[in-house]
């Protein structure tokens, strides 16, 4: 049988700031973000997050721009079709006036 610690509440907070400041919790959202910025989730999520971890040349620095300039331009992707769809309208109107 399993043997749960209790771990009291300071314990807790002061294992998060660790975690925190180590860069764990960080790197660990930035893993589960990638994983659910993917279009097709993988069958085992758990591979995908090691192999995350396991990306050669990639830094959490070369991942977070990465995904920031993901993260922008599907923005700018709805920005367009929005302007796209606006601009449309308004040729629709003129050729049916």
């Amino acid at each position: 049988m399993a043997h749960h610690h209790r771990t009291s509440e300071p314990q807790k907070q002061q294992f998060r700031r660790y975690l925190e400041k180590a860069g764990v919790i960080q790197t660990l959202t930035n893993a589960l973000l990638a994983l659910n910025e993917e279009r097709e989730k993988p069958d085992n999520a758990l591979a995908f997050v090691k192999r995350y971890f396991d990306a050669p040349g990639e830094t959490s620095a070369d991942t977070e721009a990465l995904q920031q300039e993901v993260s922008e331009l599907r923005q700018k992707f709805a920005r367009l079709v929005a302007e796209n769809k606006e601009l449309k309208t308004k040729v629709y109107d003129l050729q049916h006036v």
